[in-house]
């Protein structure tokens, strides 16, 4: 069971060369994480391997998003996103996350994530998206993080985009000169 971690207002912030690594296996239980991700997380690896990876996941963060990354990196597809994550002590981390099936012998074994430290530009562009979601997925029950990912879909289509042009295209555009 998941342990019940208070998040504080406290930003934990690391370099923008380091890489935070983790794979996990199909269920989305974490096998790997280096130290770059132990340190910056505060979970020790024998706290992080064999948990879910949502074991750093931050309430600030529409469930429409991680529905969004299951159900592309189960078709096999690799996804580019912004998530909050939080820390072992209830502190937060912003990471530019590519997340990609991890194939042996052309099978999937489960799946390959590489974060890096985003711009705060980045971050505060991200920010009012993922508020509207939260507020979307209120009241919306069990199918909220569907529809809530759906909704998103469907608001950046109509602007001839997709979540991920659109975070790449804002990693471009906030990228600090």
């Amino acid at each position: 069971m998941k342990q019940q971690i208070v998040p504080t207002q406290t930003e934990i912030k690391f370099q923008h060369d380091e890489l935070i690594v983790s794979k996990t296996d199909l269920t989305g239980r974490i096998t790997y994480a280096n130290k770059v991700f132990m340190r910056v997380c505060d979970f020790s690896e024998e706290e992080l391997l064999g948990q879910p990876h949502n074991i750093i996941r931050h309430p600030d963060m529409p469930r429409g998003v991680f529905w969004g990354v299951w159900n592309t990196i189960k078709q096999g597809q690799e996804f580019f996103g912004m998530v909050k994550n939080l820390t072992a002590h209830g502190d937060y981390y912003w990471v530019l996350a590519n997340i990609r099936p991890d194939f042996r012998g052309g099978k999937s074994v489960g799946y390959f994530s590489v974060r890096r430290s985003p711009s705060r530009k980045l971050i505060e562009s991200i920010i009012p998206v993922y508020k509207e979601m939260l507020s979307f997925e209120q009241g919306k029950g069990k199918d909220a993080a569907q529809l809530s990912w759906q909704r998103l879909e469907k608001q950046l289509a109509s602007q001839g985009t997709t979540y991920e042009q659109y975070i790449l295209n804002l990693v471009e555009s906030t990228k600090e000169r």
